[in-house]
Formats: C-alpha cells, sequence, structure tokens
C-alpha cells in the first residue's frame, strides 16, 4: 500500500512496542525509508501523533488466531484520529539465539504468552521450558544481553538483527496464516476519491435500545448491496444495556449505495462516527484470490 500522498515522503510512524516487534516490522513495510517511533502504549503511540513528534501511528487491531485487539476498541472512539490506512502484517516467528549458538543448547524459550501459545510445536521437539516475557522483541533483547546459549528467543528476524541475535530456525509458527492487520492513524482524514475501488469505510455506532434496531441497521447495507468485512460488538462502560459495535465496509461514504446505507444506519442508532474511510491492502485482493482458487 503507498503512503497518501499528503503525508511527508519520510516522516514519522509511531507504534506500540520495542524496536523489532512485530509493529515496527509493519511500519517499516508499510512505510519504507520513514523513522519508527517505539512507544510504551497504543494510547502513548496516539498521544505521539496528537503531540507532533509522528506523523501517522500503526495501531494493531485483530489477529488472525487471537482475535481482536481490546484496547484499541477502548482508545480509538476517544483518539481524536482518523483511519487513513490499513497494514496487514503476516506473523512469522523466528528461533534465535546468541552468535555460536545451535539448536542442541537451547533448554528455555522465552517470548510473549500470545506467541508462546503459537509455536506450541517446537517447543515440543526441542523440548524447551517456556518462559513468559512481556513481549517478543523484549524477549530478544534480554537473551541478547545473558548470552547464553541455552537461553533462545522467538520474535521477528528484525530483532534479531538489531539483538544481533542469530536465526536458528524460521517459521516456528504452527499456523501460517497467522497474519495481524493493523489501522495506520492520522490527524487529518485523507479520504481516497469517491469511486475509488478497494476503498474501506469505518464506522463506529450505537443502536437504538428499541426492538430490531440493529436488524434495521445492518438491513440497510443488504438492500444496497454493501459488503460489510468485518463487525465487532462490545460493552460500552461496562454496561450490559449499552453495547457499541465497529463496522468496517467496502465503499465510500459519497457513493451512493453506501452512502444510502450510512443514512439508514444513522437514523436508527443512537450515535455513529465515520473513523475512517481509506485504501484497502492489496493483502484483501490476495486473501479473495486464494479463496477462489
Amino acid at each position: 500500500m503507498t503512503a497518501p500522498s499528503s503525508t511527508p515522503p519520510g516522516g514519522t510512524i509511531a507504534f506500540q512496542g520495542q524496536p523489532g516487534a512485530y509493529s515496527d516490522l509493519a511500519c517499516r513495510q508499510a512505510r519504507p525509508g520513514w523513522t519508527t517511533l517505539p512507544c510504551a502504549t497504543f494510547a502513548d503511540a496516539i498521544a505521539a501523533v496528537h503531540d507532533g513528534r509522528a506523523d501517522l501511528a500503526m495501531l494493531a487491531c485483530e489477529n488472525s488466531l487471537a482475535g481482536r485487539v481490546p484496547d484499541i476498541h477502548a482508545l480509538l472512539p476517544q483518539a481524536g484520529l482518523y483511519i487513513v490506512g490499513e497494514h496487514f502484517q503476516r506473523v512469522e516467528h523466528c528461533l534465535m539465539g546468541v552468535p555460536g549458538a545451535r539448536l542442541s543448547d537451547a533448554r528455555r524459550v522465552h517470548t510473549h504468552p500470545v506467541a508462546m501459545a503459537q509455536i506450541r510445536g517446537i517447543i515440543s521437539e526441542l523440548d524447551l521450558t517456556p518462559v513468559v516475557e512481556f513481549d517478543t522483541a523484549g524477549a530478544a533483547e534480554l537473551v541478547a544481553q545473558w548470552g547464553n546459549p541455552e537461553d533462545v528467543a522467538v520474535a521477528s528476524s528484525l530483532a534479531a538483527d538489531l539483538n544481533g541475535l542469530t536465526i536458528l530456525r524460521r517459521n516456528v509458527e504452527d499456523a501460517a496464516h497467522n497474519t495481524t492487520r493493523f489501522y495506520i492513524a492520522s490527524r487529518e482524514a485523507l479520504r481516497p476519491a469517491p469511486g475509488q475501488a478497494g476503498t474501506i469505510t469505518t464506522v463506529l455506532f450505537r443502536v437504538r435500545n428499541t426492538a430490531g434496531a440493529l436488524y434495521k441497521v445492518l438491513g440497510g447495507f443488504a438492500t444496497n448491496g454493501v459488503n460489510m468485512t468485518r463487525l465487532e460488538s462490545y460493552m460500552l462502560d461496562g454496561s450490559f444495556a449499552a453495547t457499541q459495535f465497529l463496522l468496517d465496509v467496502e465503499g465510500h461514504p459519497d457513493d451512493p449505495a453506501l452512502g444510502r446505507a450510512l443514512t439508514e444506519l444513522a437514523f436508527f442508532s443512537e450515535v455513529s462516527t465515520i473513523l475512517g474511510v481509506y485504501p484497502g491492502s492489496p493483502f484483501r485482493r490476495t486473501v479473495e484470490q486464494g479463496a477462489a482458487g
């Protein structure tokens, strides 16, 4: 996916995590040549865009294995940023150790708990003791600091490069389809032109507390032939009576079909907000072609 034309050609993009994290790798692939800015939390990455330290933020929103990223659902409505793009990052776990280490030396494997759950095969094969760390890149940094060939990490190839580690085996993940989707957020709404193929619109809404309200909202998309690619629901402020929805649909709000559907959504919703209108990633076409084949 190419950078929006109004973003600087060599800007700064913030992400949550340490240098070498998969989010860092996603930034480098989505915006080659840009400076990546590591942040401790998603809120810090959002703040970096607001205060001008970064032009964009790379925010993980869902993973094909682990599901949605709850922090983003809570932060996006109040973030004050616009979604201007998306990026799909294939998660390719690498088993890495200090220079000179061999697979036969490994005794303990260090990584993030989500990653640990995705590498059961290699843990069993090498009879490794799993040790949970704060994140994947941090695990690589620790292994590099310790300098012990018995301690190995599972992280991205970028983490190995940044920490001077040797990759002992690539693609140690159990599932080959492990992919994380990211929203790319900006202070400005950078919308593609109406009618541009592959446009995605993200909407946040809360339906009225009346019978059939959600059915009527979603019916507007069906009757107007608008394809929904994602619909997520989650509690609002811990209330069992108030549910908020995040919706991704194909099309531009100024396209007649989606415009009519959004008019119906606004009528039957208590609150509705367009979080972004942006070009869909080419990854979507790859997935569609694979499914068709």
